[in-house]
């Protein structure tokens, strides 16, 4: 009985982990810029607030007056400075502007060839939430089999196991190429 909720447990917890891999790439993917505006670039640009590293998102309301062009207002228009120093050396590729009130990102046109970086980049990042899970399924079957050689376990059960955390990995890397799939699709229309 206790035997069944430990493979039970172990089985959770990769799961658990194949879920964090998914969320992790796709807030990655939130951050990667694809020609058009996107809020999520923003969100770990940190500024020096009165000595205080904030979140920018904590500090402004972000908006998208059109498709390639966000605004930020700030509701401490003193932090003006500080804002646009921590979006340039945030390294996003965009030039802030500002009019004293509001600051404006403007997201240039993307070229075939900068296109092609990001989905290298994309390409990258859902290698290594693969990476990452197939560690998971080394660590879930590590553990069988060392329940396996204590004896908890039957020959077996081992067996069956190892064939529903392979069905379970094959079922997360098909998620994560379409999740890949539909962010290069993104990244490449004009």
């Amino acid at each position: 009985m206790q035997d069944e909720q430990m493979v039970k447990d172990i089985m959770e917890g990769f799961k658990e982990d194949i879920k964090k891999a998914e969320t992790f790439l796709k807030n990655e993917y939130s951050i990667i810029r694809a020609g058009r505006a996107n809020p999520h670039i923003l969100d770990k640009v940190m500024v020096d607030y009165y000595g205080v590293m904030t979140p920018l998102i904590q500090m402004a309301n972000i908006n998208i007056p059109e498709a390639r062009m966000l605004t930020i207002s700030l509701w401490d228009l003193n932090a003006m400075g500080a804002v646009r120093k921590a979006i340039q050396n945030a390294d996003l590729g965009l030039t802030p502007s500002d009019d004293g009130r509001v600051i404006r990102l403007v997201f240039p046109v993307l070229t075939e060839e900068r296109r092609k970086e990001i989905v290298k980049q994309v390409k990258k990042l859902c290698e290594d939430a693969k990476i990452s899970v197939r560690n998971a399924r080394r660590d879930c079957l590590e553990m069988y089999k060392q329940m396996k050689k204590d004896n908890e376990i039957s020959e077996d059960e081992l067996k069956t196991l190892e064939t529903q955390v392979q069905k379970i990995l094959d079922g997360a890397n098909a998620n994560l190429e379409e999740i890949c799939s539909n962010k290069e699709k993104e990244v490449m229309e004009i």
